[in-house]
Order: C-alpha cells, then structure tokens, then sequence
C-alpha cells in the first residue's frame, strides 16, 4: 500500500495566473455544460498539437464503447476537429496549462458529471488501449483508489537514476513515477481535483505525495508501452528542462511534502 502527499509549493513563476486560468475555465464550463447522470468509467487523453496520433488512437478506444474526454491544451492544430469526428467530447483550454493541468481539468469535469473512475492516457499513442480493462481489473482486485500502469522497460538508463533518487528522497514505493496511464477512484478524483493539486506541475513525484497525504492506497500493474509515434517528450526534450524538473522536483521533496494532512474539502464546494 502507497501513501501519498504534501502541502503543494508553488514554484511556477506565473502560479497564480495559471491557477486563476483554471478557475475562471471550470467555473465557466460548470456554467455553461449540461451535468449528466452518474456515469461509470471516463477516458481523459490532454492533448497538445496530437491530431495526427488521436486520429489514429481514438477509434481503438471507441471501440470499448466507452467515454472519451479530449482535453486540447491549447492546441494550434486540428486536434479538438479530430476529436469530435472521431466521437470524443472535447474541452478547448484558452491558455496552455501543461500536461497535469489539461488532466487536472479532465478530473474536473468527472468529478461535476459525476464519472466514478477515470482512465487517463497520453495522446501520443505511447499507451496501448487494450490495457484498460488491465488498469480496471486490479482495481477491483486490490481496492487502491489508484493505479498505475508500468513499463519499467521503457526508462532510459538516466531516467531509472533519477527515479531512484526521487524514491529515496520520499519514501514512494512505485516502480514507474512518470506513467500517465492511470486508472482514478472517486476518492481520487475529488482529492485531485481540488485547489490544492493545482499548485503542481507535474503529474509523477508531486501527484503521488498528495494522494499518499490523504491517505490514498496505490497500486501498479504491468501494461504494453510504445515508443511516442510524434514528437518527443516535452519534459526531457533538452538538457535545461530536465535540469528544471530535476531541481523543481527535488525541492517539492526536501520540502517534507505529506507529512502534514489538512482537512479534505470538495472541490464542487469551493468558494468562487
């Protein structure tokens, strides 16, 4: 069982104006979307400039029959216009908000439609839809609120260094810290939903410190991984952002992240 946590630090220069970007978004997507009875399993893939690969990603998960969430983070390309074509609802961010707020926002939406369980995945055909029911099924077996799917195969001899520091740096028990395949419980949607999680940048170290906070249980469970069929990975695409996240990462670590809890609060009850 994983514990997860932490008292968020803000250290992106323009936090607040992200945060406020998100605010103002969900307040005015609550506003403005129709809620849907409760439903119990959402796809959630956050998207930027990904026309190209959802083209190809979206009908083998539309093929489950299931609901698919496309969250463009601001895309310049086609990628909403794919989206929909392909049967996907879609939520266009006004302003880029990396990929943990395009998530974040994905989470949102659940939490307000009343989705029971997220599935999230990456838009750039790394993670194989077929392991859904994979996600699923050891979430009905072991009970975690979340789990995570890992291809440990797939770390550059770097990147495995890295994780091990971060390990020993917080006491986090996951093989694969940077998997975006994940499967949510509602618990975890609420928590990660909330003001708080909109402090990180990151979907790995600082997302698993805050659910251990709330005393979240985690699991992981081996899934098939791809090589990125576009692009390249948008943290490790030059030696100063890995430097970044290195040095951002290492302090939201030292900084003893979990080790108080503050009371929990709905995100649907924050004040506006």
């Amino acid at each position: 069982m994983l514990d997860l946590a932490r008292r968020a630090t803000p250290v992106h220069p323009h936090r607040g104006r992200r945060t406020a970007d998100v605010q103002y978004y969900t307040q005015h997507m609550s506003r403005s979307s129709h809620v849907h009875p409760p439903a119990p399993l959402l796809v959630v893939i956050p998207a930027h400039n990904e026309a190209e690969s959802l083209a190809e990603l979206l009908p083998q998960i539309q093929s489950r029959g299931t609901t698919v969430l496309v969250v463009s983070d601001a895309s310049r390309d086609a990628t909403a216009e794919v989206a929909r074509a392909h049967g996907a609802r879609v939520l266009q961010l006004p302003v880029q908000l990396g990929a943990w707020g395009a998530t974040q926002a994905g989470l949102r939406f659940a939490l307000r439609h009343g989705f029971r369980h997220v599935v999230t995945l990456d838009a750039d055909g790394q993670h194989e839809p077929a392991c859904i029911g994979d996600l699923l099924a050891a979430q009905r077996e072991s009970g975690a609120e979340v789990v995570i799917g890992t291809f440990p195969e797939r770390l550059s001899r770097a990147r495995l260094l890295a994780w091990r520091w971060f390990r020993a740096l917080t006491g986090l028990r996951v093989e694969d810290l940077t998997s975006g395949f994940r499967c949510y419980g509602p618990r975890a949607i609420e928590v990660l939903a909330s003001a708080e999680a909109t402090l990180l940048d990151y979907q790995d170290v600082g997302v698993l410190l805050l659910l251990r906070k709330h005393g979240l249980a985690v699991r992981e469970t081996p899934v098939q991984m791809y090589p990125r069929r576009n692009g390249r990975s948008k943290v490790f695409a030059s030696w100063l952002l890995v430097a970044h996240y290195m040095l951002q990462t290492t302090v939201l670590c030292l900084s003893r992240v979990g080790r108080l809890s503050l009371p929990r609060r709905r995100y649907a009850d924050a004040p506006t």
